[in-house]
């Protein structure tokens, strides 16, 4: 598999915390069918990315792309904003 054909893995989450430096916690909410009642619920999960300038804050909904490990925690970044926070 050539670097051009190669998946990259994206989600699509609300910004959370924006209190680390170059950081910011991303809940990333999905709805899956539980598998003995068959009702649909909401699964969240928070994920940590990088975000270099600072730029994304509390409430901006962003999409993170998986990189490779930063740190301990953070193993994504925040690759494009898709809706700022109202104010």
């Amino acid at each position: 598999m050539t670097d051009s054909t190669k998946m990259i893995r994206t989600l699509t989450g609300r910004v959370v915390s924006d209190k680390m430096n170059k950081t910011v916690t991303v809940l990333v909410e999905r709805r899956v069918k539980h598998p003995v009642i068959g009702k649909v619920i909401r699964m969240s999960k928070k994920y940590h990315a990088h975000d270099e300038n600072n730029e994304f804050h509390e409430g901006d909904m962003v999409q993170i792309e998986e990189t490779r490990k930063l740190s301990r925690t953070k193993a994504w970044t925040v690759s494009k904003l898709l809706e700022r926070a109202r104010v």
